[in-house]
């Protein structure tokens, strides 16, 4: 657990935060928008520690009692809000852990705080029960909204809160961390960096996994080979592909950045900058193959590859539908030439 001064790449939205603090001008909600691994929670917690501090600064001195209870997730001033299902946050379970509970005055701060980590997934009827706390809330009470598509969030609620977003690090920034702070050397830290996007929390799971040379070998083997496949081929790939069950997302984060490339090399050429540089010919071949309307529809298809899994979706129909997606991409521009 530590203060703002550990977050790395997020300047202007630690600076705001701080400066609230600083004027003693602090929102009743914030939304803090990013995608996963970005360092919402880490935000929110160094926040979180920052207005509980007994020494009332504008970083935590991390030795009061205050301090030292949020570090050990024990302040009764904080709050994170739980549901049962993974997917969606009740009515109930907003109505029982929030608005019911603001009416009881913090134990020992000035705040007390709910954290509401992937925001977006409340229902309808739970956020406008939210709303009705948002819109008029006990003066000690902040109320965090975490999300990773805050447009999933009703009008009402985003223009009672301000918005923060999380923007991508830098590579050179990622590369940096990943050998100072996660002990990464420094080949390895450099190869990870390119391929997660200016996410950190992506680029320590990446480096930590011994997975990830398989999987982005298994990535590349499909991608350059799915334009002469078989649908025994095909049937073969969904049995290898669902070996990686438990890396999925990362898994199709590198299938979207080999596509990206060749939409990238479609429209550029030489002049663009790919990530799967050590497969160029490859790119440039299927650049050449595909259409623009071809490599969208692949695009698509793997952007909603996760929610179809969060909604139990059959894991092989989905990935069959993938596969004939990229596969016949490639047909049927082959077709019109």
């Amino acid at each position: 657990m530590a203060g703002f001064d550990d977050i790395r790449g997020q300047e202007g939205v630690v600076s705001h935060f701080k400066n609230a603090i600083k004027l003693n001008k602090i929102s009743h909600a914030y939304i803090i928008n990013g995608e996963k691994g970005m360092g919402k929670k880490t935000i929110a917690k160094a926040f979180s520690i920052t207005l509980m501090c007994e020494r009332h600064g504008e970083s935590p001195c991390m030795e009061c009692h205050a301090c030292r209870q949020v570090m050990t997730d024990n302040n009764p001033d904080i709050r994170w809000i739980t549901h049962e299902k993974p997917n969606v946050i009740s009515v109930d379970e907003i109505r029982e852990q929030i608005n019911t509970d603001v009416q009881i005055k913090p134990y020992s701060s000035n705040y007390k705080i709910y954290i509401v980590d992937d925001a977006d997934k409340m229902n309808q009827a739970a956020q406008n029960a939210l709303l009705k706390t948002i819109e008029e809330p006990p003066l000690y009470v902040v109320i965090l909204l975490l999300t990773g598509n805050k447009d999933m969030l009703l009008s009402t609620i985003l223009s009672r809160c301000v918005s923060m977003e999380l923007r991508p690090l830098k590579r050179e920034q990622v590369e940096q961390y990943l050998m100072e702070k996660a002990g990464i050397v420094d080949y390895k830290a450099k190869e990870v960096s390119e391929f997660a996007g200016g996410n950190i929390g992506k680029a320590v799971k990446m480096a930590s996994s011994d997975d990830f040379m398989e999987l982005k070998d298994s990535v590349v083997r499909l991608a350059k080979n799915i334009g002469k496949m078989t649908t025994a081929d095909i049937n073969a790939v969904i049995k290898d592909i669902s070996s990686y069950k438990d890396n999925i997302e990362e898994y199709m984060d590198l299938l979207l950045i080999w596509y990206r490339d060749i939409l990238i090399y479609k429209s550029c050429g030489e002049k663009g900058k790919i990530i799967f540089e050590d497969n160029k010919k490859h790119i440039r071949e299927q650049a050449q193959k595909f259409s623009y309307e071809s490599i969208e529809k692949v695009l698509k298809e793997i952007d909603g590859i996760s929610g179809k899994l969060r909604i139990n979706v059959n894991f092989d129909m989905v990935m069959e539908l993938l596969l004939l997606t990229m596969r016949d991409g490639i047909s049927r521009q082959g077709e019109s030439v």
